[in-house]
């Protein structure tokens, strides 16, 4: 027989996750972390120990990044596992268009069940598969966190971006060394010249959230 998974109660909402977000947000947020606390521990999606810095360490470090898009956009997340930064962005954005792709089947069963749950079937889409065996997706921002290095990553997530569009890689502290590391592989989509570091939630949370942004020229 399995072993039994001890659950863990999600943290009470962090006084400062007000200064960004609504209400209505928070309650969706707080909904999804609650799922991930209890039946995404369960299913193996997240591990336990992650649910006590669930708030800040994934569910605001991912709301954060909205502010770097503009309204009405077409977000793809490559490798987006529990639906993280993808789904986040969803909750926070009722504007954006999102595409949910992942490798592994019970993830996106489970991401299924929070489309439904959230009433989100007319601009949430789910895709079990390979970002380099799907068709094309022509997103206007392509987002990754903890996937892989950009120099992997981006031949990925390009072909996923419409001319013009974007790619926005969540990164920590050697965001700069991955993006040096990354240049010739940017060239091949003419992205390279004005790849640039940025950072969301300053103000906010601590620490900010930092994006390698890349823009897609041919």
């Amino acid at each position: 027989m399995s072993e039994e998974v001890e659950l863990v109660p999600l943290p009470p909402v962090p006084a400062h996750a007000s200064k960004r977000l609504d209400t209505a947000a928070i309650a969706r947020l707080t909904a999804y972390g609650e799922a991930l606390a209890t039946d995404g521990v369960v299913r193996g999606l997240i591990g336990p120990r992650e649910v006590p810095i669930l708030w800040d360490r994934h569910l605001l470090n991912c709301a954060a990044m909205a502010e770097a898009l503009k309204p009405n956009l077409k977000v793809a997340d490559i490798g987006t596992g529990a639906g993280l930064p993808g789904m986040v962005l969803a909750l926070v954005r009722p504007d954006l268009s999102v595409v949910l792709v992942d490798t592994l089947q019970r993830r996106c069963e489970f991401l299924q069940e929070m489309v439904a749950q959230f009433d989100l079937g007319d601009r949430v889409e789910v895709i079990w598969g390979r970002a380099e065996t799907i068709a094309p997706l022509e997103a206007d921002i392509v987002t990754s966190r903890a996937v892989a290095a950009l120099k992997k990553l981006a031949p990925w997530c390009f072909p996923h971006v419409r001319i013009g569009g974007r790619l926005l890689a969540m990164k920590g502290q050697k965001a700069a060394e991955e993006l040096v590391a990354a240049h010739k592989v940017l060239h091949r989509w003419s992205a390279a010249k004005d790849a640039k570091i940025i950072t969301c939630g300053a103000g906010w949370i601590n620490p900010t959230v930092t994006l390698v942004s890349a823009t897609r020229r041919k």
